[in-house]
């Protein structure tokens, strides 16, 4: 089942230029939105699955803050 979301131009412009080649809308949103925080979920999931969520977030920040600073540079 999927569902239809109203947004502005200037938002699907902004979530347009942050999708990679590969991506859909949705992944791209979920990307960019992130997910529900370890901690809001540790009692659903396992401690490993947990760790693991925990990680994939601190990869995909450290990749945003490289990305952004690649993207000040480029129009400094």
């Amino acid at each position: 089942m999927s569902k239809s979301v109203r947004i502005s131009e200037e938002f699907h412009e902004f979530i347009t230029a942050h999708k990679a080649d590969d991506e859909t809308m949705e992944k791209t949103l979920r990307r960019l939105v992130g997910g529900p925080h370890p901690d809001d979920v540790a009692g659903i999931l396992s401690t490993e699955t947990a760790e693991r969520m925990r990680d994939r977030i601190d990869e995909t920040r450290a990749a945003d803050i490289e990305t952004k600073r690649d993207l000040r540079e480029r129009f400094e």
